[in-house]
């Protein structure tokens, strides 16, 4: 028992002084009598061998980070290129863990967010699953569902607020007073809201953002009480949320009750509201959303008119991400693993190279006593040290990289946008730093310390490489080159997909025109009559203005809100809900379809004359001409679309609204001047400007002409319309970047990797090439048997990489936007660059090969 107590020492120590040991303890243990003296003397032998077994494992350690530190002094740029690469291992995989963990892994911030759920509606009939809902719905779903303990609703708000320096507008959320007792959390100051506060007759409330309320208000600790204007309605602050909530979103700066009138219930397919559901404890989500189906079949049948074939979908919010933002971020892990693996290849391959130049100083120190397991220790050692300086110089990167990579996560989540790098991403990036150091240092050193050293005192440097000592090192640079291949094809799959979908037209010119927000304040400016003065005034002078050549007023801008989805009745087709289609509302001033460039298919625009005491008129894209009037004349037939009944005097060309790749509805677009009977917030707000020069240079006079018209009215989102399309394709571009940076340090690691070996097996065979040489070998035979080398793992790689890039390929193909997994293309240029790379790391060793003087490397020991 005593000799096993004595393995926590090194085996070398162990060799030494065991057997001395052993012996004064079988002493002790003879003079020991009684049962309490020999318990006292295994408690003192225990004692005594784990507190200086630790110290004589520490002296080891200290010696061997001495001697590590000494031996890096005199090869700095050894140590250099280890510590850099892998810290870009290190950072890649922490950076990529960072997000994962943020976005699919760590808990949302909430009580109970495990029982937390979105229930969304499923309307087939008109076009798609995952919509919001009605006031009417939410209340029924809530009256009748079970299992939840708690239901609460919510809608997006945008609201000016005035009397606070420059008027502004701000982005939050109005709430029912479930929703915060749902989600668990409490203010940092005064309360949150009651059943009072929703009703309609209650006096006007809100709660505040914590960054609002530093940024707006200074932190002002008197806060509470006051009261600011919102739409020209005073609301009474009455508390602010913690610094660390964000809901619905990280760009919601405050709350407001959400108040509903009878009225607002009768309509069925008024969806504007999302609705969140607690599970009662022992309720899973699969019994929930079976019995939401259940009480949406039966609401479905009540109301056939309006809800036919309508059912509900409920999700866990942890879960309630798009499918390809995980999958992206599933990419982005693996792109980061293959990088860390390519650069612990090169690590082991340059700690390889390390140990096989020092074979001849292995050989003498194992001469002068040094064991097998010391040598291994001193390798592990300095691995270990280059590891873990790498690490925080890796930590150090991911942290700098965040920023980038947040553009990869939904914007819909409620969390904050740059995750921290907290202790649970450093144990992540040590435990990476540990495996790294460990398995990647010690094959190297079991390699070097498994030979015969008393041969390599003898042979000195004549080893040659292409034995069985360096298969291990061909096969570490063909597994670069093959995820290095793998990393290209991806990239280049991806950047193919960008290309597709820049190439779709989205149904408007977006060159030359200028975009911009007036959200006007309700209710001052709720009827036509009371907006005409403001939108007739800015349009008047803006269209005045040098450069300009038209401008228009709209509800929504393509690409900036989808507007309104609203059911379509058309003359001459049945009212049922499950025969019509839907359509984006929008109501325009006249010159809008020239101002963006949306071409006019047939009949007339908005004209002046459109006024509320005329007809109704309205414009319908070309897809909904065709659905209804398929090579007929749509011009003067009815549609019912917004509960007005209006006549269709123009047909202009479909536009992608909703962004480049999504399914889009058509449109219908009707007159500024005629009211609507569907909400406020269809009052045009967004402004485009089309000028013939850079339209930004026009911004500041277009704010002094608002200013000037309305000095209360904010204005917001002054960007290029050409800014806004390529928003939407953002997140590929990201994507494209990402991966791009990953395959080409990818490709540089692998191309130094192939360096590396050739260049260690030219200096291996000096001597083997001088006899060539010397024999009547050309310079020409030593080039391509250098070159040869090099293209034989390139060749191997390829072949290995191709088969694993064509399976990642089909795992990106949600991503692909078309593109086949197996492009030539993309496989021949992956293909080309890895022949280039292996050119490229081949180059110096051949050069250095064959200017190899032949007398002087026969002579060389």
């Amino acid at each position: 028992m005593y000799r096993l107590l004595l393995h926590l020492y090194p085996s070398a120590w162990r060799a030494e002084y065991g057997s001395e040991m052993c012996g004064v303890f079988n002493a002790r243990r003879r003079a020991a009598s009684g049962m309490f003296a020999l318990l006292s003397l295994w408690i003192e032998a225990v004692a005594d061998t784990l507190r200086n077994a630790a110290l004589v494992h520490l002296d080891l350690l200290s010696q061997d980070v001495r001697y590590a530190l000494r031996a890096f002094r005199r090869s700095p740029g050894f140590a250099i290129t280890a510590v850099a690469i892998s810290a870009v291992g290190i950072g890649a995989t922490t950076a990529a863990f960072t997000m994962v963990d943020y976005t699919l892994i760590r808990p949302l911030p909430f009580a109970h967010q495990e029982r937390l759920a979105r229930l969304y509606g499923d309307h087939s009939p008109v076009g798609g699953t995952y919509w919001d809902l009605s006031p009417g719905i939410y209340r029924d779903w809530k009256n009748n569902g079970t299992s939840f303990a708690a239901m609460g609703a919510y809608t997006s708000l945008s609201v000016n607020l005035t009397g606070q320096g420059e008027p502004q507008t701000l982005d939050g959320s109005r709430v029912t007073a479930e929703i915060f007792s749902i989600l668990g959390v409490q203010p940092a100051r005064g309360r949150l809201f009651t059943a009072d506060d929703d009703k309609d007759t209650s006096p006007g409330t809100v709660v505040l953002s914590y960054g609002l309320w530093q940024r707006l208000f200074g932190g002002d600790p008197e806060i509470l009480g006051k009261t600011i204007d919102l739409y020209d309605t005073p609301f009474t602050v009455i508390g602010v949320m913690p610094k660390t909530f964000y809901f619905p979103n990280r760009d919601a700066q405050l709350w407001t009750p959400m108040r509903w009138s009878p009225g607002d219930f009768e309509d069925l397919l008024d969806t504007y509201i999302y609705a969140i559901g607690l599970l009662r404890p022992g309720v899973t989500l699969q019994s929930a959303a079976a019995e939401m189906r259940t009480v949406a079949s039966r609401m479905a049948l009540e109301h056939p008119k309006e809800l036919k074939n309508t059912s509900a979908t409920t999700v866990l919010l942890r879960d309630d991400i798009g499918e390809q933002p995980k999958l992206m971020l599933k990419v982005l892990m693996g792109a980061a693993i293959c990088v860390l693996l390519i650069a612990c290849t090169n690590l082991a391959n340059l700690l390889l190279a390390r140990a096989m130049v020092r074979r001849r100083e292995l050989a003498v120190r194992t001469a002068l006593g040094a064991g097998r397991e010391r040598l291994i220790r001193q390798a592990l050692t300095e691995s270990l040290m280059l590891a873990i300086s790498g690490g925080a110089l890796g930590v150090a990167l991911a942290k700098a990289a965040l920023p980038m990579l947040t553009r990869l996560v939904p914007v819909g989540l409620p969390m904050a946008e740059v995750p921290p790098v907290d202790g649970r991403v450093l144990v992540f990036a040590a435990l990476v730093t540990i495996i790294t150091g460990i398995c990647f240092g010690v094959i190297p050193a079991l390699r070097v310390c498994r030979g015969n050293q008393a041969l390599e005192l003898h042979e000195g440097g004549r080893s040659g490489v292409g034995g069985r000592r360096e298969r291990l090192r061909s096969a570490l640079v063909v597994a670069e080159v093959a995820m290095s291949i793998v990393l290209l094809a991806g990239f280049g799959l991806l950047a193919r997909a960008l290309w597709r979908v820049q190439a779709i037209d989205p149904g408007f010119r977006s060159d030359h025109v200028l975009t911009l927000r007036t959200t006007l304040p309700m209710p001052r400016y709720e009827k036509p009559e009371a907006r005409e003065p403001f939108y007739r005034r800015v349009l008047d002078e803006v269209r005045r203005l040098p450069g300009v050549q038209s401008a228009a007023y709209t509800s929504f801008l393509p690409m900036t809100n989808f507007g309104g989805i609203w059911l379509v009745q058309a003359e001459g087709y049945p009212e049922d809900p499950s025969q019509q289609r839907s359509a984006s509302l929008r109501f325009v001033t006249p010159g809008y379809f020239a101002t963006l460039g949306i071409p006019l298919k047939a009949g007339r625009d908005v004209e002046e004359r459109d006024t509320d005491t005329a007809p109704y008129v309205a414009l319908i894209s070309e897809s909904l001409a065709q659905r209804y009037w398929k090579n007929q004349n749509p011009i003067g037939r009815h549609i019912n679309v917004g509960n007005n009944d209006r006549v269709v005097i123009g047909v202009v060309g479909d536009v992608r609204f909703r962004g480049l790749e999504r399914q889009n509805e058509p449109q219908v677009y009707c007159s500024w001047k005629q009211p609507n009977s569907v909400s406020p917030n269809y009052a045009p707000k967004d402004m485009a400007i089309r000028t013939a020069g850079d339209p930004m240079l026009l911004a500041p006079t277009l704010r002094r002409i608002i200013h000037a018209a309305d000095p209360s009215e904010p204005i917001i989102n002054v960007r290029p319309l050409d800014a806004i399309v390529e928003a939407g394709t953002a997140s590929r571009r990201v994507q494209l970047a990402v991966l791009g940076a990953f395959g080409a340090i990818a490709f540089l690691l692998a191309a130094v990797g192939i360096h590396g070996l050739l260049s260690f097996a030219v200096s291996s065979r000096t001597q083997e090439i001088g006899v060539r040489m010397a024999l009547g070998a050309q310079r020409s035979d030593i080039l391509s048997m250098t070159l040869g080398d090099g293209m034989r793992l390139a060749a191997f790689g390829l072949l290995i990489g191709g088969a694993m890039a064509y399976v990642s390929g089909r795992m990106l193909e949600a991503l692909l936007a078309g593109v086949k997994p197996d492009d030539i293309a993309t496989f021949g240029a992956a293909a080309a660059l890895a022949l280039i790379m292996t050119l490229v790391g081949s180059a110096l060793p051949a050069w250095r090969a064959v200017r190899i003087d032949p007398t002087v490397a026969i002579r060389t020991d």
